[in-house]
């Protein structure tokens, strides 16, 4: 089969492009309407199949993707995009089991939505997620940050471990920066999801998934990490190895009290009754 051409469909300056990746049109339908009332451009896609072929044509800044697809599922379609280049992720599923949505995460997934859902807040994490990759930049002037053989350039969104590149997702990278600006601190992972990814509430397994993740590709043994610590019934903390010094943490200014205990799960706003429908059995 002839590859689609790679050029954009057009679209008005500054405006950013969602694809939306269901086979219920139902749900396809809302969330599209949501998100371009939202001021969004948004194409759709009902396969896994369509779904790359739509990417390669539409070249999205976003991708809302259901977990289940015909011809190829929601976790394959992720990895493969992923393979042609960074493109943030949300994942939907209709599934409640937590592993379902934690291998969301593995593959690369910037966050996930489970049905039934509010469109209102599937809006707000598009938000979300676009705001960090199109929006926060680093300011002018803002530094460069080095521990461990790990180098991180927010202004330009490159991180290297020992010369190497490293192939991070979007919030790898603001995970991994934030944490080089406050070394030796201790976060808890509420902290983390908002500071990093800007939430004041969500399932915080998303932090422990993408500090695994982020383990996995800056720590020599990730299994007796050296940089990321895990501190018991807080958070996590960022050393720098012995013998080297810290990075300047700039103008950071001290956190706050990490020892509240960590909720199993946050819930939405309340007050929002239009919510899509989890998929029909049959």
């Amino acid at each position: 089969m002839q590859s689609p051409p790679q050029e954009r469909l057009p679209a008005a300056p500054g405006t950013l492009r969602v694809l939306v990746v269901d086979d219920d049109p139902t749900v396809a339908e809302v969330v599209a309407g949501y998100l371009e009332r939202g001021g969004y451009v948004v194409d759709r896609a009902e396969d896994g199949p369509g779904a790359l072929e739509r990417a390669g044509v539409f070249r999205p800044d976003l991708v809302v993707l259901d977990l289940m697809l015909p011809g190829m599922d929601g976790l394959e379609v992720c990895r493969r995009l992923h393979a042609k280049g960074p493109v943030p992720v949300i994942m939907l599923t209709a599934r409640g089991d937590a592993d379902d949505r934690i291998l969301g995460l593995e593959v690369g997934a910037d966050d996930y939505v489970t049905k039934p859902f509010s469109p209102r807040e599937l809006v707000l994490r598009v938000e979300s997620v676009l705001r960090r990759s199109h929006v926060a930049r680093a300011p002018e002037g803002d530094a460069t940050s080095a521990v461990g053989g790990v180098w991180v350039d927010p202004a330009a969104r490159r991180a290297t471990k020992d010369g190497t590149e490293l192939a991070l997702t979007l919030r790898e990278f603001d995970l991994l920066t934030f944490l080089l600006r406050h070394p030796g601190q201790a976060f808890a992972r509420e902290e983390l999801m908002r500071e990093v990814w800007g939430w004041e509430f969500g399932d915080l397994s998303t932090v422990t998934v993408h500090v695994r993740r982020l383990r996995g590709k800056v720590e020599d043994d990730p299994a007796r990490p050296r940089l990321i610590q895990t501190v018991w019934g807080v958070g996590y903390r960022l050393d720098a190895p012995d013998g080297e010094a810290p990075p300047d943490a700039g103008d950071a200014t001290d956190p706050a009290p990490c020892d509240a205990p960590a909720p199993r799960d946050s819930r939405a706003p309340r007050g929002d009754h239009d919510r899509v429908p989890p998929r029909a059995e049959g």
